[in-house]
């Protein structure tokens, strides 16, 4: 009874310091003349620019140069972004080859719709190529980009919000998702009915758990490979009972008699097997890359630093400290062959002007 008293209380206790529904954004699109502004694209540049941030100061930390990043978000992106639009595509095919669907429409990305399995899959292969130009090591450089691709995730999420997609079912929790009565409609239910803000779990668990493996990984030195799959591991985790809030169309199929989304089928299947990746990995390669590079870079040695500080002061290593002007080989003016050898071996010493 205390215990039913005590829950009583906190609840009001939110209801008053919460709002009583989280509003979406009235408008998505916005036009610099002709030229459409959209929500979702912004969210998306602006989690690459955080995922991008983080990655060149967690790869400088490992002692790699903060560019290679750039050079490797090059390939990276854009096969992450078709890969995303792929799986995407082919996990919700109704609104594209389904009774009146337009095939056409799959090419609109900014419309929403990019699946994290097909973006992480094709973005690897892009990083991959982009590691091997740059001679680094993908799986050091998978270890640095963990991190920042949930922030950049987290930060993506926000396109969701604003486009009024991908929201849970319906909820009388104070942080439910109100949309417009129109997309209400549209899923089936009346206008009014606040929803699970689906894209807000995914935020906090983003955010949280790249916190997570920025501790883990400065705490136990992880490396070849293993923050990543740690980073599948624990994201498969949060989605799994995210995407079973969800009541989006979606490919489902049935297991043990269970319809089951293709999603939470393959978060459990990927989830299973970058727990035994982590595992294996660990027990192969305790520790940590000693470098991240697969070859050593010629102007990283301390020699070559000490040249171009020699150049700044206005000396050289090659040059003698006589300052006077005579060559250390060549007797002073004053001082005379003691005899003709002495003095023939010392002409012969010197280097012939007309030479």
């Amino acid at each position: 009874m205390i215990a039913a008293d005590v829950v009583g209380q906190v609840a009001q206790v939110g209801a008053a310091v919460l709002p009583a529904a989280i509003p979406s954004p009235s408008e998505h699109t916005w036009y610099l003349g002709p030229l459409p502004v959209r929500a979702y694209a912004l969210a998306i540049l602006a989690g690459i620019g955080v995922a991008l941030w983080l990655t060149r100061r967690r790869w400088a930390q490992r002692g790699g140069d903060p560019d290679d990043v750039l050079e490797i978000a090059f390939w990276a992106v854009p096969f992450g972004i078709v890969g995303g639009r792929i799986y995407h595509v082919f996990s919700t095919p109704e609104p594209y080859w389904g009774a009146g669907g337009d095939p056409v429409r799959a090419l609109y990305v900014w419309e929403g719709g990019l699946g994290i399995w097909g973006a992480v899959a094709l973005g690897a292969v892009g990083a991959y190529i982009g590691c091997r130009r740059q001679k680094v090591r993908f799986a050091a450089f998978a270890d640095a980009l963990a991190p920042g691709l949930l922030l950049a995730q987290a930060v993506g999420r926000l396109g969701n919000w604003f486009n009024q997609e991908l929201f849970g079912s319906p909820t009388t929790l104070p942080w439910g998702l109100r949309v417009d009565d129109s997309v209400a409609a549209a899923a089936g239910y009346p206008p009014g009915t606040l929803f699970h803000p689906t894209f807000l779990y995914e935020m906090v668990w983003n955010i949280g758990a790249a916190l997570l493996l920025i501790f883990l990984d400065r705490r136990f030195r992880l490396g070849h490979g293993r923050v990543f799959w740690l980073y599948v591991l624990v994201y498969t985790l949060g989605r799994v009972w995210i995407e079973m809030l969800r009541i989006d169309e979606a490919e489902t199929f049935g297991v043990l008699g269970v319809d089951i989304r293709l999603n939470v089928f393959t978060s459990i299947v990927v989830g299973l097997g970058a727990l035994i990746a982590f595992i294996v990995v660990g027990r192969r390669h305790p520790g940590r890359e000693e470098s991240v590079f697969l070859e050593e870079r010629p102007h990283s040695t301390t020699e070559e630093s000490a040249d171009d500080s020699a150049k700044d002061s206005g000396t050289s290593h090659d040059e003698p400290d006589d300052v006077s002007g005579s060559s250390p080989d060549e007797p002073d003016e004053d001082e005379e062959p003691n005899g003709p050898d002495e003095s023939e071996q010392a002409g012969a010493a010197r280097p012939d002007p007309g030479r």
